[in-house]
């Protein structure tokens, strides 16, 4: 949701303003043609309706907690933009702002509450603002977060008029008793992966410097492996995991989970380890989509450099007990998630902390 301008209240349009390179107008058509989208995001704890200076919420429903846990994330979606502005494609990329802002929150246990967008433009084109938030909107519904408030900035002069960015914030809540982290992991859990949709949001630098700089492949060309065009790969929407995951900790005794983003798989899991573990991961328990395969080819990478960039395949791990894991993949099942028991958390006095990855990509 977005408020019109550079960080000003809704005005008459100004003369010398728009001169200068900011259109309140446009930034206020934007706004109407968002506001049917912002809509579907309501939860009843929302107060008010778009427009205010604030996004209200109504924090009494936290008193049904003995003692609850505000955790909050920020985050963007990288230079992906850059694809959604050359394909001129912008009801996705939503998708990607909010799954790396709600699923940094999921990971403790807490469920998102509400989210709010900052949009950063060279100049307001409606459509194109509608159809960012369009897609902020769809992926907060699928999250089960309200859109609660959010700025749109034109800002002539320092962006070009067709370039943006995205960054977003939100906030959630866990009962203290629940809350996920290291210190509950213990030896003898199962590593449970859950599939990404792709390449997710991050190591777009990456894809973008192999596939499109060094090769010079078209966004609109086909692409055998993929099925599909190269723009249309590179743009799948990031799978936002949270209500699984949340259905998860019902079910099972969750210990941990990680979202894997930027860094990889083994950098994000080590962040959910105590010292005196470490998690073994066999990589012949999974086929990472065909994209991971073609960017390590066409750019002649080395495993540890795709490993540590891309998340080959792995959105999200949970760690349980071993008595839990059948009814963690079907839970998964249900949200149409894969899962998969991809390896176990040992005791590791001298490498504690460590993620230890072993064997091959089947087809690799």
């Amino acid at each position: 949701m977005t408020e019109p301008s550079e960080g000003q209240s809704p005005a008459p349009a100004s003369g010398a303003y728009a001169a200068a390179g900011v259109d309140i107008d446009a930034a206020d058509k934007a706004v109407d043609l968002m506001k049917g989208w912002v809509a579907k995001t309501d939860r009843p704890e929302v107060i008010g309706s778009l427009g205010g200076f604030a996004g209200l919420f109504d924090a009494s429903a936290l008193t049904r907690y003995r003692r609850p846990i505000l955790a909050t994330s920020t985050d963007g979606a990288g230079t992906k933009v850059a694809i959604a502005q050359a394909m001129d494609v912008h009801d996705t990329i939503g998708f990607d702002l909010v799954g790396m802002v709600v699923d940094d929150l999921v990971v403790c246990g807490a469920e998102p509450l509400f989210m709010t967008d900052y949009i950063a433009c060279g100049r307001v084109v409606p459509e194109r603002i509608a159809a960012i938030v369009k897609g902020i909107a769809e992926a907060c519904v699928e999250a089960g977060c309200a859109l609660v408030g959010g700025e749109t900035a034109e800002h002539p002069g320092l962006m070009e008029p067709d370039v943006y960015d995205v960054a977003g914030a939100a906030t959630g809540v866990v009962e203290a008793a629940d809350l996920l982290g290291p210190g509950r992991v213990r030896p003898g859990d199962v590593a449970v992966a859950m599939a990404s949709s792709g390449l997710h949001s991050n190591g777009y630098s990456l894809v973008r410097h192999v596939l499109l700089d060094q090769l010079g492949w078209a966004l609109d060309g086909d692409v055998a492996e993929l099925g599909r065009t190269l723009g249309e790969e590179l743009l799948e929407p990031t799978r936002i995991y949270a209500r699984a995951c949340l259905a998860l900790t019902e079910v099972t005794d969750t210990h941990a989970m990680a979202h894997i983003t930027g860094g990889g798989l083994a950098a994000n899991l080590a962040r959910v380890l105590p010292d005196e573990v470490s998690v073994t991961l066999d990589r012949a328990t999974w086929t990472p989509a065909p994209v991971f395969d073609v960017v390590r080819r066409a750019g002649q990478l080395s495993r540890s450099d795709l490993e540590a960039t891309l998340n080959c395949g792995v959105g999200m791990v949970a760690l349980l007990p071993a008595d839990d894991v059948d009814r963690a993949i079907e839970t998964l099942a249900g949200f149409r998630i894969d899962a998969w028991a991809a390896g176990e958390v040992i005791l590791d006095d001298r490498h504690g902390g460590d993620v230890l990855l072993s064997g091959q990509h089947p087809g690799w």
